[in-house]
């Protein structure tokens, strides 16, 4: 690695590898469950800890301690922590780091997924849970107890795009020695770095931006080398390991991560200010809007809007069913950060199993649609956003 001070979108490519002596160009795919021993004194040494090197891919492997290397190098972290899923890395970093009698403060305005996890899963382990307001710090101080070890926050939130202020719950937590972590999986590494806003803690979803073709599944947690480490004994020891071939993947993805969310995002702009010209529209969430309500805040931790715009149709969920179903050019997935663009109904999918007082109360209404904007011609995208807006009346 080079001793020059390069920028992340050079880091993104050249950053760290395991090169092998065939001196290959591209990062090598270590396919293999575990690696030979030079003879008994060298396999002791290294699962002993006093000698570096590899022993069992679920512990470690080159090309997965390359991904997580180069990840947490774009995170600025000291190091990173790959997982087999986003909600793998979620889940490592509660189940390590909390235990019975903890408790935990966490915005109401998170993943459907990760909500069922704190409701229905972190209580079994006698881990205590308050839902606050993603955007008031009053409410995440009235949280606060004496046992209170994490604050949990996914900004901007899924799907309405709201924020929460990194560096005043950072503040919060330290003062009263627990922990931030912040949820990145909305803007990656090239739109907002957590750790370097006071987060302890920054967690994504790999599946998303940083793959970005939708192939493979993946989850990557970046902070201090100490808390990495105390994540790392649960992961393997409960085998949460992200696979060698998805490491290489989403290496690849990696590489071309700052190219796309640049593009994307001014797509996804686009797309957002058109959709707030539509009479059938009754409102657009988007951070890159001039018009969001915390537009200071995002300009103070953003470096765009991000690729995610969620807008509500007038007429419920029969009018958003049915522009989702005359939509053409947009893929009906609830996966987001795709090169392709996509098309979701948070009612029904990525929230469809919270109740529906909570999905109200985190203000996702039955008429919003949320969007994930690819790299197709903007144009297009607006074009087919118009047909399908064209058919329900107001």
């Amino acid at each position: 690695m080079s001793t020059l001070r390069l920028h992340p979108e050079t880091i993104a490519i050249r950053g760290v590898k395991e090169q092998t002596s065939y001196n290959e160009h591209n990062s090598a795919l270590f396919l293999t469950s575990s690696f030979m021993f030079d003879d008994a004194k060298t396999g002791a040494a290294l699962f002993d800890g006093s000698t570096q090197g590899f022993t069992y891919t679920r512990t470690n492997n080159p090309t997965v301690a390359a991904f997580q290397a180069r990840v947490a190098q774009l995170e600025q972290g000291e190091a990173g922590l790959a997982t087999a899923t986003g909600m793998a890395a979620i889940n490592a970093v509660f189940l390590a780091l909390l235990k019975t009698g903890d408790h935990l403060v966490a915005s109401k305005s998170l993943f459907g997924t990760t909500i069922g996890l704190l409701n229905n899963i972190l209580p079994r382990f006698g881990i205590e849970v308050t839902l606050v307001s993603q955007t008031d710090m009053t409410e995440w101080q009235a949280a606060i107890r004496p046992n209170t070890r994490m604050l949990f926050v996914e900004t901007p939130s899924n799907p309405l795009n709201e924020l929460a202020d990194i560096d005043q719950l950072a503040e919060l937590a330290h003062r009263h020695q627990a922990l931030l972590v912040v949820d990145n999986s909305f803007l990656s590494s090239a739109l907002q770095q957590p750790l370097r806003l006071g987060a302890d803690l920054s967690v994504q979803s790999a599946t998303k931006a940083i793959d970005g073709h939708g192939r493979v599944m993946g989850g990557v947690i970046c902070g201090s080398a100490a808390l990495i480490n105390e994540i790392f004994l649960h992961v393997r020891t409960t085998g949460e390991v992200l696979s060698p071939f998805n490491a290489w993947v989403l290496l690849s993805g990696v590489e071309t991560l700052y190219l796309r969310m640049e593009k994307q995002s001014a797509n996804a702009l686009e797309v957002a200010q058109f959709l707030s010209t539509q009479p059938q529209v009754a409102a657009v969430h988007y951070t890159g809007m001039t018009n969001h309500p915390q537009k200071a805040l995002v300009h103070k931790q953003q470096h765009g809007g991000g690729i995610v715009v969620a807008f509500e149709v007038k007429g419920g969920e029969q009018a958003a069913w049915q522009v989702i179903d005359t939509l053409t050019l947009f893929s009906k997935t609830a996966n987001l950060g795709d090169v392709k663009s996509t098309v979701a109904h948070p009612w029904t999918t990525t929230h469809g199993r919270m109740a529906p007082e909570a999905k109200l109360d985190a203000g996702i209404q039955p008429g919003l649609i949320r969007l994930s904007i690819g790299l197709e011609h903007a144009a297009d995208l607006k074009a087919d956003l118009s047909n399908a807006l064209s058919q329900i009346n107001v």
